[in-house]
Order: C-alpha cells, then structure tokens, then sequence
C-alpha cells in the first residue's frame, strides 16, 4: 500500500478525482469526516490529508511515500524529493499585489513585503534590485497592506476575486505554479514495483498536456 499525503481544500478534490480516474481509489473520503487518514476499500493506497505547506515535508521525512502539492511550495522549500510529473491541476499563479496606484517603481528605499514565500519574494525582488523587507504570515495576506504592516503582497492569485473585494491589484506575475507528483527517494527502492504502477498510471496524463 503506497501512502500519499495530499493538501486539503481544493487541490485534494482535484488529485482524489483523478485516482479515481485511474482506478486508484473506489471512492471518495467522507468530506464530513474529521479523520485525517483515509484507507481505501481497495488497499492501494493510503492517504494523508495535511496543510499544503506539509505535504512535501511529510514526504521528504518518509511519513509518505508520496504526495501531490503545489510547485510554489516546493520551490519555496527546497526540498530533497523526486519531482517526476506535472499533473496540470491546481493552476494558479504567484503574484506581487499591492493597494491600486502602487508600483515597483515607487520610490520607497525598502519596500515591505507580506508573504508566507519569503525566500521566493527576496530572490524576486533582489533580481529586481529593490532593497525588501519580508514579514512572513501564514494567513490573512490581503490584510497587511489595508492596515500598513506592508506596502505589497507576495501571494497566491487564481482567479483574482480576493484581491479585488479588498481593493489590491496584481502588480506582477512572479512565477505560475501547478501541482506536482513527489516521491520519497528511500520509497522508490522499498516500494519499487507500486511506485512504478503509480507513476505509470499518471506518466500518460503529463504526455497530454
């Protein structure tokens, strides 16, 4: 039985709705349920429904043998992992936004930054060569320009509606992010023959897009 941890929230719907594609699971886990582990009637597989900053964590400790996250937070983390398919699924981008009429050309000497990707915004804006100082947050990101604790945002954008119901505008387009298949690097060699058929049944979906 292969374990796969998965993001909760939208991002899971999306994977769970493919392994069913794929004959991986016979039905869905009980939306109303608060387990966080899920066995399938199947025994194919396992899974694991953790914060989405997690799952790579999970995975890269051998917790999982497997997971599904977004290519933001792997590229947030840098995470020893094998990062064998894009799945296409959970497209979004991730965006510098900011309080209409701001711009990167603004003059402050440092700008502040409000992101939970602080390693991403410093590279960004240091390309850029503008002095940053990054106030990391887990949650609420839209608020730190409306109160003054920031002058922009570093965050995820999908379809914009956020942004517009607290008056920010996209400023910039940092990188688009789509949701990754990881493995455990000790997995594939305990777990050969199972890992195979799973990459397998996914290798056809990536051929595709």
């Amino acid at each position: 039985m292969l374990t796969l941890a998965l993001p909760k929230g939208r991002l899971a719907e999306e994977s769970i709705e493919l392994m069913l594609e794929r004959g991986w699971l016979s039905g869905r886990p009980d939306p109303d349920s608060k387990e966080l582990i899920f066995k399938d009637a199947k025994g194919k597989v396992r899974i694991l429904l953790v914060r989405s900053q997690d799952v790579a964590t999970y995975v890269e400790q051998n917790s999982a043998d497997a997971g599904i996250v977004g290519w933001d937070v792997l590229l947030e983390g840098g995470y020893d992992l094998l990062l064998p398919l894009d799945l296409g699924i959970g497209k979004c981008r991730l965006s510098v936004a900011a309080p209409k009429g701001w711009s990167l050309s603004s003059g402050e000497r440092k700008v502040r930054v409000a992101t939970k990707y602080p390693n991403i915004a410093k590279e960004f804006f240091l390309k850029k060569g503008i002095n940053c100082e990054v106030i990391k947050l887990y949650g609420s990101i839209e608020l730190a320009p409306l109160v003054g604790l920031s002058d922009c945002i570093v965050d995820l954008v999908s379809t914009g509606a956020t942004l517009k119901a607290n008056n920010l505008e996209e400023i910039e387009i940092i990188m688009e992010s789509t949701a990754r298949l990881i493995f455990n690097r000790s997995s594939l060699y305990t777990k050969r023959a199972e890992i195979g058929e799973f990459l397998d049944s996914f290798s056809a979906l990536e051929k595709q897009l």
